[in-house]
């Protein structure tokens, strides 16, 4: 059975669209030559007394060298030369400036979901890994947090939980915040709260010359403007300050219909319906792939899940209508949001989150769905199925997020580009 668990580990790959990664080519700064070539032994005879105690150096001969190394994608991973581990800002700060004084590009990440091929070029680079700098602490009025560049998702919806607090967030666990937050970031109270970017309230960050300066809407205020929506390249964060919020209700009622190919019509029209032109009520968010399973049909497959923030009752009028479509599987639960991650093995640890493997994606936005394209677009992915079976893996996925938050934020307050989607394919 191709189970919603599935569905919502797919569906972590395109929130994070996104990831904590800064990379830079420094070939036009001034390098003190004396520096090259460069061994392991001179490299950490160099760069360790800048770091603080408790910072790791990492070279390929370690054996824990693959394990912060190794990416989600295997085809953004580059040639790295050691690897740094910081505990403090001040570490990203020293590796910057050592990686500017000796030529050596470098590359910052988190959790490591980019998929952007460029982050496989790095050679002979320094690695930042930021996932130690992973505190959270909120403040005494409970209406903000400050949380670490490395801290992940299924770490901060527990952390904020205990407190009775929530945030905009995506909704894979292992995904970091600030990777999809510099780029945006989608999620399941974007209705309610807007995209993770809109939230954050100021940045400390490293930049290109090692400098370590606040963002925010005083200080650095155009970085601030950038960062927030296409951010991935100014510099490299090592904490943010981000809003959080009041539990809008403490259950999330989920409902999977898989659904034969000769329901494509109808589904569509259904969820633009659903959708309403993007005014689609702030509790519901929708996924649906174009998806392949043997056991069921020898045809793609149609797989709808709708969340809903509240309880199966009141999400009844919602998720019925598609329940008449007679789909061939349904399941449905409630679950405390602060366990849905875990509970649809998308939480750390979970095989979604596994790396090394092939990852490629192709997203663009809609006003709403064109239901004679959607069949069109069945047809060719049925075809390509037929024609390249080893494509049976690939799926064609439709984003509908809740939008009442994100649009209520002025377009021009940042550099995200896309607030006028309604859909994300």
């Amino acid at each position: 059975m191709f189970s919603f668990r599935t569905v919502i580990s797919l569906l972590c790959a395109l929130i994070s669209l996104s990831t904590t990664t800064v990379s830079y080519e420094l070939q036009t700064l001034p390098r003190d030559t004396s520096f090259a070539p460069l061994s392991y032994a001179k490299i950490r005879k160099e760069l360790k007394p800048r770091l603080l105690k408790g910072a790791s150096l990492y070279f390929p001969s370690s054996p824990y060298f693959q394990n912060y190394t190794e990416l989600w994608s295997e085809s953004a991973i580059g040639d790295i030369l050691v690897v740094v581990v910081p505990v403090a800002d001040s570490d990203v700060a020293e590796t910057v400036k050592y990686a500017n004084l000796v030529g050596l590009p470098f590359l910052a990440v988190n959790r490591g979901h980019g998929t952007a091929e460029q982050l496989g070029t790095i050679k002979h680079g320094i690695l930042i890994n930021l996932r130690f700098l992973d505190s959270i602490q909120i403040a005494q009025d409970g209406k903000t947090a400050v949380m670490g560049g490395g801290v992940v998702i299924d770490q901060v919806i527990g952390t904020l939980a205990q407190k009775a607090k929530t945030s905009a967030s995506g909704s894979c666990g292992c995904v970091g915040m600030m990777g999809p937050g510099l780029g945006g970031g989608l999620g399941k109270y974007m209705g309610y709260y807007g995209l993770v970017s809109d939230n954050i309230v100021d940045m400390s960050v490293v930049t290109a010359n090692g400098s370590a300066i606040t963002v925010s809407a005083i200080q650095n205020s155009d970085l601030y403007w950038g960062m927030r929506g296409a951010g991935h390249n100014f510099g490299i964060v090592t904490k943010f300050r981000y809003k959080i919020y009041d539990y809008p209700n403490p259950n999330n009622y989920y409902v999977s219909y898989t659904f034969a190919g000769d329901k494509v019509e109808a589904v569509f029209k259904q969820l633009n319906l659903l959708g309403n032109n993007g005014k689609q009520p702030k509790e519901i968010n929708s996924y649906l792939l174009y998806s392949f399973n043997a056991t069921l049909s020898s045809k793609p497959i149609l797989v709808l899940q709708i969340y809903y923030t509240g309880t199966s009752l009141a999400a009844r009028r919602f998720v019925e209508p598609f329940l008449t479509l007679e789909p061939l599987v349904v399941e449905n639960a409630t679950v405390p949001y602060a366990r849905l991650a875990t509970a649809l093995d998308v939480g750390v640890g979970g095989p979604i989150c596994a790396p090394g493997l092939s990852h490629r994606l192709f997203p663009v936005g809609l006003l709403e769905y064109n239901v004679t394209a959607n069949r069109k677009l069945y047809s060719l992915y049925e075809k390509m199925l037929t024609e390249e079976p080893l494509f049976n893996k690939s799926t064609v996925q439709f984003e509908g997020y809740a939008l009442q938050g994100m649009k209520a934020v002025n377009p021009a307050s940042s550099a995200y580009a896309h607030r006028a989607d309604n859909l994300l394919v």
